[in-house]
């Protein structure tokens, strides 16, 4: 069969739709935000595909994977194993990286395991290993005639006197040894300094080289190797000597290393990890910065934590402590700020004194006592508190003040020393994995390597060079291997996912993608195209939930769902190529594919203001030393290629900064010089995608505060009035109106051994939440439950002569979200919908005409109609004298604002630098733009 037929599928809100999908095709679905796309492809699709797949095991496998719900449907025939390919993010254990998530690492691990080269991690000795044979070999192509000596060196710069060593030799029948360089005869009686690092190197032969001294010579290595544990010296009369080692041990320290094998390179193998970090490169520490925030106050008041929260004045004892270490050094401490206290004297004060005794003054009502003893250092006492306690509470309290900071033993690297000082080439395996994945495909093809190596490498490197191009082929050549994979962003981590399923080389199998271009800037779309096309021609059906338009052109087939959202949508619209789409009348997507509709360009851009927020000399991750103006006032789009450094400017400098001075925070924050203007601002608001609750309970309702509102108007009824409910009565959260047989989560969790979890609304509530005496309160012939039953757009209607509840929930309409319900879980809700739910709160506020906002990708999960309604909002919220800053790709947007910030010209660390600044048409005149070059065509300069 060539095709899936879907016929009756009705899950969430898809109207009976019946549709068929040609198979080993690259399809697109598309539509509005909330039309039913994902309800189609992942929760129709995939879920009976994975469904089918369980089944098919036996019942003992199947209690471990759980079996999914089938999905609501009439039948679907034709259909292939599935696997979804989403935005959840990889990894957040701190042991995944890239490497390790790609499985790029292991076959690192096997070729510096195979063909690496280990050096002495002391001396930077070349550690080599080698056979008596190789040995007497390599001394039989010394020139014919040239005269040696044959030395075992048995002490090797220790310290002592070594008499019974001359005289066990002597006996053995040794004649001769050189000790410290100097030729002495054994007989003699031979006085050395036993507090003076010696050597000694008894003299085994003395030979000429020629043809037939093979046996003599091997005779002598071998009691070499015999007394001076495996080791041999050459020294050539008027010419080098040479140190052989029949271990891997270094010639001229001694230091071994076992035979290499693949586990050796693993920070998650004890074998290979730091002892001191346990491979994971860092360590919780105490933070100076976070323990003294206050740098103006004093020393008695600064320092958080030690005695009490903060040093309160009086005759404490960490007081007590202070005042005896400043008087021991001389030091004046009464009303001195800690900025100007000596740096040296603070080091004594947060990390000890270490064997340095101090004269401790102790004051009682008996007199003052005196007591010598050295100072643990409030951070090393702190550590060793957090270490030690059993409470929770504290536990918690003191990592308030913790931060991850690099293992002092392995400085991030993960690894021990010995593994850290195998090279191939003349990188070592972390040096490697901290280079962008471009550089180690071009080092990994530069390298030199002998025959016998070629021979033994060449099916690793090909396998390398495979798996390395395919992440270069969906666009992610800046990242490095050694990056964590809790790190990346939801884009990132699905086409990791991708690459690696391609490298997998599975066919028949039907991928469905989630908005895979995520992230990603346009250079590199074409790239991410080309990979989908790939999996496609392996054999296997790739369908893809998409809003971008050159994906659409690239498909062989689109289908697009709609018209609206919610109960709006569910419908087939077109079905076709995106050509055949853009004919179509019945579809929106089409007409925007056709320039029927289309956002806008401004006819007029806004004026600078002469107000600026500007940031001095950023220097986080690989920013290089940037500095840059945001004019306020303005709608300012920072632009740039994925991995560029646009997060780690806005979120990680700009945010971090302007929160922390605003609000007197404690938060880490990316580093800079300094930020100029701040006093034109008083407000900054983060609107990202993170969930808005974690939890079933929580709901855009009562998120928004809507919900508080709506349970004040009950209680504002005759019938509450007269049963004395109070607001907490309408609480589904705390006893009192809630069912108590579902505590208020209107679903009963069964679990079945055999099968998935099952969820069951509740018998008692029927899935209302609330107990029959406070259902029976009604608003304009509603309860409770029916309230958080409605959509927006239905509460909006039901609440019009309410002004202060229908302008909250207005604002959800208006960011276009009228398709969900006040009570919908905000579990359920996808990352674009969370963030449109904390927009709409924030539009609801009143507005102080000063406030910064800043939103990274928001058109994220959006249709390009969606998209145009959000210009729209941010372009209001830029007219009230605000500032909207945007973290942006979509060009849809981008061609819509006042004042570009490009980054650039590469990610990673080819990237961190500022392109170009300015009006959209002047980021199109510059020509290291890759914004520019691509945003000429939809201003159509």
């Amino acid at each position: 069969m060539d095709k899936i037929i879907i016929k009756g599928a009705k899950e969430h809100n898809l109207k009976n739709i019946n549709i068929e999908i040609p198979k080993n095709k690259l399809v697109v679905i598309t539509g509005l935000s909330g039309s039913g796309k994902s309800s189609l492809a992942f929760d129709t699709l995939y879920a009976e595909g994975q469904r089918r797949y369980v089944e098919s095991l036996s019942s003992y496998a199947r209690q471990f994977l759980g079996i999914m719900d089938k999905p609501k449907v009439e039948s679907i025939e034709g259909l292939s194993p599935a696997i979804s390919i989403d935005q959840k993010t990889t990894s957040k254990n701190p042991r995944s990286t890239v490497g390790t998530v790609t499985e790029i690492y292991d076959y690192l691990r096997l070729l510096y395991a195979r063909v690496g080269t280990p050096y002495c991690p002391n001396c930077g000795i070349k550690i080599e290993k080698q056979s008596i044979d190789q040995i007497v070999d390599d001394i039989m192509k010394l020139e014919q005639g040239t005269k040696i000596q044959i030395l075992g060196p048995v002490v090797r710069e220790k310290k002592g006197e070594y008499k019974k060593i001359f005289e066990e030799y002597q006996k053995e029948g040794y004649v001769r040894a050189r000790v410290d360089g100097e030729t002495v005869e054994l007989s003699d009686d031979i006085e050395l300094d036993r507090k003076k690092k010696h050597t000694i190197e008894i003299i085994i032969d003395r030979l000429v080289i020629k043809e037939d001294i093979r046996a003599r010579l091997t005779e002598s290595v071998e009691t070499s190797l015999r007394i001076a544990n495996n080791l041999v010296i050459v020294d050539v009369v008027g010419g080098e000597e040479k140190l052989y080692s029949a271990n891997y041990a270094c010639p001229k320290c001694g230091f071994s290393i076992e035979e290499l094998t693949p586990r050796m390179f693993s920070f998650n193998n004890p074998m290979g990890a730091c002892p001191e970090c346990t491979g994971i490169g860092y360590l919780q520490k105490m933070d100076e910065d976070l323990l003294v925030p206050d740098k103006e106050a004093t020393l008695y008041d600064g320092i958080k934590l030690y005695g009490s929260s903060t040093m309160k004045k009086g005759d404490t004892i960490a007081q007590m402590y202070f005042e005896s270490i400043a008087k021991h050094y001389g030091v004046k401490i009464k009303g001195v700020k800690i900025k100007d206290l000596p740096r040296s004297f603070m080091e004594k004060i947060m990390y000890g004194t270490g064997d340095e005794e101090i004269d401790f003054a102790y004051k009682s009502s008996t007199g003052t006592h005196h007591n010598r003893a050295t100072f643990e250092g409030v951070i090393p006492t702190l550590e060793r508190r957090h270490r030690d306690t059993k409470s929770a509470g504290m536990m918690q309290w003191y990592e308030m003040y913790m931060t991850e900071q690099e293992c002092s033993a392995c400085h991030g690297a993960r690894l021990k020393p010995e593994v850290l000082a195998v090279k191939v080439g003349t990188l070592n395996i972390k040096e490697l994995t901290d280079m962008p994945i471009r550089s180690i495909k071009e080092y990994l093809l530069s390298l030199e390597l002998s025959e016998k190596e070629e021979m033994i490498a060449s099916q690793i490197m090909q396998e390398l060079s495979k798996r390395l191009q395919f992440l270069i082929d969906v666009g992610l050549d800046y990242l490095t291997l050694s990056r964590s994979a809790g790190t990346l962003s939801g884009g990132e981590s699905q086409r990791i996912r991708l690459a690696t399923q391609i490298g997998s080389g599975l066919t028949g199998v039907m991928y469905i993608l989630d908005e895979p271009s995520i992230g990603l800037h346009q250079r590199n779309n074409n790239r991410l195209i080309t990979t989908l096309k790939k999996l496609r021609d392996l054999g296997n059906s790739v369908i893809v939930v998409e809003h971008d338009t050159d994906t659409m052109y690239a498909a062989d087939q689109v289908i697009d769902i709609g018209p609206g959202a919610g109960v709006h949508g569910g419908y087939v619209l077109a079905q076709g190529t995106a050509e055949e789409i853009a004919k179509s009348d019945n579809s929106i997507t089409g007409k925007y594919l056709s320039g029927r509709m289309q956002i806008a360009v401004p006819k007029k851009r806004r004026n600078l203001t002469g107000k600026y927020l500007e940031i001095v000399g950023a220097t986080e991750h690989n920013l290089k030393n940037v500095t840059v103006k945001f004019p306020l006032g303005n709608f300012i789009c920072v632009t740039g290629v994925s991995g560029s450094g646009k997060s780690t400017l806005i979120n990680d400098v700009l945010y971090k900064n302007i929160y922390k001075e605003l609000n007197n925070s404690t938060m880490k924050v990316g580093k800079c010089k300094s930020l100029k203007g701040l006093h034109h601002i008083d407000k900054v608001i983060n609107i990202d995608q993170s969930p808005i609750g974690r939890t079933p309970r929580s709901n855009p309702a009562t998120y928004t505060g809507v919900f508080d509102l709506i349970r004040d108007i009950f209680t504002t009824t005759n019938e509450a009035k007269m049963r004395g409910y109070q607001k907490g009565r309408f609480s589904f959260n705390v006893p009192g109106g809630r069912c108590e047989a579902c505590n208020g989560d209107g679903i009963i969790k069964i679990e079945m051994n055999f099968l998935s979890d099952v969820y069951v609304p509740c018998e008692v509530c029927k899935g209302k939440r609330y107990n029959h005496e406070t259902l029976e309160v009604k608003y304009k012939g509603k309860s409770i439950a029916d309230v958080l039953d409605m959509t927006v757009e239905e509460a909006v209607t039901f609440f019009e002569n309410v002004p202060r509840i229908k302008n909250k929930i207005q604002t959800l309409k208006e960011v276009g979200l009228g398709y969900i319900k006040l009570g919908q879980s905000s579990t359920t809700l996808s990352g674009g919908e969370a963030q449109r739910v904390k927009l709409a709160t924030e539009l609801s506020k009143t507005q102080t005409g000063k406030t910064l906002y800043i939103l990274d990708e928001p058109t994220t999960g959006l249709h390009i109609d969606d998209v145009h309604r959000l210009v729209d909002i941010l372009q209001k919220l830029v007219d009230k004298g605000n500032t909207v800053l945007t973290i942006e790709h979509n060009l849809d947007l981008i061609k819509t604002a006042d004042y570009i910030v490009d980054l650039g010209p590469e990610g990673g660390e080819k990237g961190g630098q500022i392109i170009a600044t300015g009006k959209p048409e002047k980021i199109c005149k510059e020509p290291l733009s890759y914004t520019g070059q691509y945003l000429k065509d939809y201003l159509e300069i």
